[in-house]
């Protein structure tokens, strides 16, 4: 760098050094620029609290024209200060910022609901004709944890629905006090509003947000509008939804949790099936898509919300708390969704709610596939098929006498086994004849002890199957299709709420477990008491496989690792069974009991030596090659083979 370069940049440095200084103000000149600055942010501050002083003083003044029980008003015990701060919070829902926090009681002749003031919501659902296990009023989920909160943005702040208070009207007409009733001619309408201010020239009382409950007379469905009035210049223009979030605390109502048969949400999508979050561990499923309705279920009760068009972006979760506030916990649900709007159109948004039985008539009655939440077996269409259209209403006919549950299973049972009875004939009658066969079996099976001819021995053995013109597949058949039935009973019975709180000889309780013996300890996978109907069940599934290895002659010989595991089966079932619906090891065991009397009857009318003959009469008989067989060999004479 030269010389005139370097005093160039010496230069400018002064000059930027001078120049700073020159500008920079004085002491004076900054006092005057802060005292500038605070008297402008003090008339913003005083002109922002006379604009909420102005609103509060205008609803004041247009409250004393109405009456106090139709819109509410600021307290007269809070200062201007903090009318101003709940003016700041809420915006145009100051008014509603304070209110009465108590509860409206309605009931029909099926339940009682209980809606809070705050927040508008459903608080409590008691249903009347039901109890829980140990005789208490059947309360579906927690009041205390009960929330229902709408939200929205008006004036670049989120209104929550949750902390404001609603004015009650019943039909109407303003709520004043007392409990209410449907009648049998007529429903309740309550309408709890959520008042905001008067804008300027429109009428004291036209803007609000209303819930509205219509309760009929004998109906577990309750409907629910949110009804929007005047909210065009209050809900931010741009709103294309409302958020809602419900969620709630179960409450056990049952003796025992079923695990096949748990708490969790379903939800169906719009125009689509029914899915579920996993009910056996907690779960959060986040769904972009349009849905239906969405469910909180319990075993045999649920609450479900219903659309009447559908629901946006739904949030779903499961969970347990660390520290529950009800000693019947059993719980948590939440689901949060959208709820679509057009300011421009939407006037009221209609929606339903569902707080009843599990009750698969009831349910199905709705049409909107609401019996889904029922475990029938949805999963095999067989399974379902079985139960819906031969089980139930096979199980509703007999009900409709009025006999005791006990005996509405042994006669179902007696007509599922008279049904099977063809099959049933065919599978023992495949095993009497492979019994005929058994000393031929033994013989083949002599001339080809060692493990390398096992396919010349499979090849005679099945050579002989043949010209005795016996199918060894003939047994195992009819046993497939009885599979369908006996799992479709153990979907049915567990989740029949016809069975709930029914007694039937020693067990008290046909959908739960029948204690005869409560034990001091836990044992693992079995649990810490001895119910009967299982243990019955155990020991006629023992005997049965027994007498059916007896009966299956030389095949249980040839698989004796097959043969121990029949046998350990029915010991693996009873852990499971203890725990489970009494009514199906009752099931069972009547299934095994009306077995054996089949295979006596069996026994006596299948004569052994007249099948023995007629087996000789088909090995004299020339051996009928099926069509395909007959086409291999056409067609290695085809290719030069023998």
């Amino acid at each position: 760098m030269n010389k005139d370069t370097t005093i160039g940049f010496i230069l400018i440095a002064l000059i930027l050094v001078g120049y700073s200084i020159w500008m920079t103000p004085s002491k004076e000149e900054i006092a005057q620029r802060q005292h500038r600055a605070d008297s402008v942010l003090q008339v913003r501050q005083q002109q922002r609290m006379l604009d909420s002083l102005r609103m509060i003083a205008e609803f004041q003044q247009a409250q004393s024209l109405v009456d106090q029980n139709q819109l509410p008003i600021l307290s007269d015990s809070l200062s201007n200060v903090d009318n101003v701060a709940l003016a700041d919070r809420y915006g145009f829902f100051a008014v509603s910022a304070q209110g009465d926090d108590g509860f409206i009681e309605v009931e029909n002749d099926l339940m009682k609901i209980s809606f809070s003031k705050k927040g508008g919501h459903v608080r409590q659902v008691e249903l009347k004709n039901y109890q829980t296990w140990d005789s208490l009023p059947l309360i579906i989920f927690d009041p205390n944890t009960a929330n229902f909160d709408i939200s929205f943005f008006s004036r670049n702040r989120t209104i929550n629905t949750k902390d404001l208070f609603f004015k009650p009207f019943v039909n109407g007409k303003p709520y004043e006090s007392g409990g209410l009733k449907t009648t049998e001619s007529d429903s309740l309408v309550i309408g709890l509003r959520l008042y905001a201010d008067a804008g300027a020239g429109e009428e004291v009382g036209s803007r609000y947000i209303e819930f509205q409950y219509t309760l009929k007379h004998e109906e577990y469905m309750l409907g629910f509008n949110v009804n929007l009035s005047g909210m065009e210049q209050i809900i931010a223009s741009n709103a294309s939804f409302l958020n809602l979030e419900w969620d709630v605390d179960l409450l056990q109502q049952e003796k025992s949790v079923d695990r096949f048969n748990g708490s969790t949400i379903y939800y169906k999508h719009f125009a689509d099936d029914v899915d579920y979050l996993s009910e056996t561990k907690n779960d959060e499923q986040s769904i972009k898509t349009r849905i239906k309705w969405i469910s909180f279920k319990q075993r045999f009760f649920s609450s479900s919300l219903i659309a009447k068009e559908y629901f946006d972006n739904a949030d779903l979760k499961t969970y347990d708390k660390e520290r529950p506030s009800h000693q019947r916990y059993l719980k948590s649900m939440r689901a949060s969704m959208d709820l679509p709007l057009n300011l421009a159109m939407d006037k009221t948004i209609p929606m339903a709610f569902y707080f009843g039985p599990n009750s698969f008539k009831e349910l199905r009655a709705y049409k909107l596939d609401l019996e889904r939440q029922i475990p029938l077996g949805w999963g095999f269409f067989l399974l379902a098929w079985i139960n819906i259209y031969l089980v139930i209403p096979i199980f509703d006919f007999l009900g409709g006498y009025g006999w005791n549950y006990g005996i509405v299973i042994f006669v179902l049972t007696l007509i599922l086994k008279t049904f099977l009875f063809p099959i049933a004939y065919k599978t023992y009658l495949s095993s009497a004849k492979m019994r005929v066969l058994k000393p031929e079996i033994d013989e083949i099976s002599a001339k080809f002890p060692k493990q390398e001819d096992a396919m010349k021995k499979q090849q005679a053995v099945m050579g002989l199957y043949k010209k005795a013109g016996v199918n060894p597949m003939a047994g195992c058949v009819p046993m497939l299709l009885q599979m369908p039935i006996l799992i479709a009973m153990f979907r049915f019975f567990p989740s029949s709420i016809e069975l709930r709180q029914k007694a039937f000889l020693w067990a008290n309780d046909l959908s739960s477990y029948d204690s005869i013996l409560d034990l001091p300890f836990d044992i693992p996978f079995y649990g810490a008491h001895v119910s009967l109907f299982t243990l019955l069940m155990t020991i006629s599934t023992i005997i049965y496989t027994y007498l059916n290895n007896q009966m299956m002659g030389s095949q249980s010989t040839q698989l004796p690792g097959m043969k121990t595991m029949m046998y350990l089966m029915p010991i693996m079932f009873l852990g499971l069974f203890n725990n489970y619906a009494s009514g199906l090891s009752y099931y069972y065991l009547l299934a095994n009991l009306i077995t054996f009397a089949q295979m006596y009857i069996f026994r006596i009318s299948i004569n052994e030596d007249k099948l023995r003959a007629k087996i000789e009469e088909n090995k004299m008989k020339p051996v009928k090659k099926s069509a395909f067989q007959k086409r291999l060999e056409d067609a290695a004479k085809q290719r030069g083979m023998k």
